[in-house]
């Protein structure tokens, strides 16, 4: 019975250790564009904060083929997007992926996008000591003509 009692200390301790280092990454008001039949891409927005300095460098999503993180930014009077290799993510500071700035690509869709749906998210984190996180987030579709969480 002591050895026991020492075990379940140990695991309490133990996922005690875990809940802390997840939680040195905050995602809050996840959501997606919903889509059209036969719409092939769609955008990933949300709000992320991280404890410590930090950096987004992987995306990925089960309804899509590719996942990319861009970017939107004005050149020569003309809007562009681009991949990034990476989001910073300051410590304390909450970065917002959100339309018209940085956000995720979901590309080569496996099926619409219906308003209401869960759509899920992979996110990666890595920090300065190099070592990674994993998130999963569930984004909410919102309508096509939705450009904030609300």
């Amino acid at each position: 019975m002591k050895n026991f009692n020492k075990l379940a200390v140990l695991a309490a301790l133990f996922s005690g250790l875990i809940t802390s280092v997840q939680a040195q990454v905050a995602v809050k008001e996840a959501w997606a564009r919903a889509t059209v039949v036969q719409q092939k891409a769609s955008g990933a927005f949300m709000q992320i904060s991280s404890v410590k300095d930090a950096k987004l460098v992987e995306v990925r999503s089960p309804v899509a083929g590719i996942a990319e993180m861009h970017k939107m930014e004005m050149s020569d009077n003309i809007m562009k997007m681009r991949q990034v290799d990476s989001i910073d993510l300051p410590a304390g500071k909450t970065v917002e992926l959100k339309p018209g700035g940085f956000h995720i690509m979901l590309m080569d869709l496996k099926s619409q996008i219906k308003d209401g749906d869960i759509v899920p998210l992979i996110l990666v984190v890595e920090g300065k000591d190099k070592k990674r996180e994993t998130l999963e987030v569930k984004a909410i579709a919102k309508p096509l003509n939705q450009t904030t969480h609300h």
